[in-house]
Order: structure tokens, then sequence, then C-alpha cells
């Protein structure tokens, strides 16, 4: 087990999708949506660029409304700003969300307190060891590489532990040893009960089930 470990992921709901559609500036960007996830369980999104993947993430996190359908978490509807969703879900989109003037430990930190989650330095350490950073490092975020700077986006989610995951091809600038690291986090996250739901151009063999968008 990894950082992510230290303590019990609740997940047990689900979150399920009936029929959502999404259009911008007119244009119909898809429609029809639907499926249920459970504890354990990672939905693959497939679908080449412009297809919608990025808006799909952004409707299931909340982020955008929905034209239409509808979003349950717990067998509840979401609705906007809802605390107790948001606090279950975690968004890593293309860009990393992170401050360049700040350290990956205190970015990590920053995070963690607004989370309202334990911010100690052993647990910030811990997760980002788990992605291959030096955690006595004090290097501003800005000198770190593209891979490097993804990996602290990364470390986040193991530090944070939200019980559902909605990531926008997170292993994007990542080498083939820190995808692998990745990896092994996101294993992790599902077998202690966690969910994602993953946007990416590959096959997943984690994956429970597939999303094709663009057909």
């Amino acid at each position: 087990m990894g950082p992510g470990s230290a303590g019990a992921i609740a997940a047990d709901t689900a979150l399920r999708a009936q029929g959502l559609g999404f259009s911008r500036g007119g244009r119909r960007v898809f429609e029809g949506i639907g499926f249920e996830l459970r504890p354990g369980q990672l939905l693959q999104v497939l679908g080449a660029n412009g297809s919608g993947k990025t808006s799909l993430l952004r409707v299931l996190g909340g982020l955008l409304p929905a034209d239409e359908g509808e979003l349950c978490w717990g067998g509840e509807p979401v609705r906007g700003g809802q605390p107790e969703f948001a606090q279950a879900v975690a968004y890593l989109g293309h860009t990393n969300g992170i401050d360049a003037d700040l350290s990956g430990a205190e970015n990590l930190r920053f995070a963690a307190r607004m989370a309202g989650v334990d911010d100690a330095l052993s647990r910030v350490a811990d997760a980002l060891r788990a992605m291959g950073l030096d955690p006595a490092s004090q290097a501003p975020v800005r000198t770190l590489s593209q891979g490097q700077r993804r990996r602290v986006a990364l470390a986040r989610l193991v530090l944070l532990r939200r019980t559902l995951w909605l990531l926008d091809e997170p292993v994007s600038s990542l080498d083939a040893a820190s995808g692998e690291r990745f990896f092994a986090q996101l294993d992790d996250h599902l077998r202690e009960g966690g969910m994602a739901v993953v946007a990416t151009h590959e096959v997943l063999p984690a994956a429970s089930r597939t999303l094709q968008l663009g057909e």
C-alpha cells in the first residue's frame, strides 16, 4: 500500500449518470451519457481530441451544468455547490492547478489546509515520495520540468484521498517509470474502495467499463 492507505476511504456510495447531454456555443458536445460507477470501479472515457472528454469530466465534477439528464451521488441528485459531493471529488484537468512560486511540499500543504485535512509534513513527504519526488526539495515549482509538475499534482491526489477521482489524461508529460508509480497509486485507490473516471487515449487494464465518445 502507498501513502493513500493511511485511513479508510468512505466509498459506500455510487455515481450514476442518466441521459446526460451538454452543448457549447450551440454545438452538441455529447448526449445520452449513462453509467453507474460503484466503489472499486474505474470508468475509462475514450475519444479523439474534441470528442467531449474534458467537458464530460467537468460536468461529472459539478464544474459545468448539464443541459439535460441527471447526475446522482449516493442516490441523491447532484446540485451545484453541494458540499458533500464537492468533498468527495478530486478533479485533475490538463492544467496542474499548482502555484509555480511554491515548492511541491508547500503546494501540498496548502491544498491539505484548504481541504481541511491533515497537512503533517510526514504525510506530505510520503505523498511526494510515492510519485518519485524528493520531499526535501524546496525548489519552486517553476524550476521543475513538466513531468515533475504533473507528479506534484498527482501527489496531491494521494495526499487528499478523495473518494472519486476525475482525471483528464493524468499521465501526460510523464515518463514510463512515473506512469507506473501513478498507476500503482490508482490501483491502491480502487482497492480501498475509491472510484475513478479517467479520460485517456489509451486503454487502461484496470478499467471496469469503457465509455466511447465521438462515435
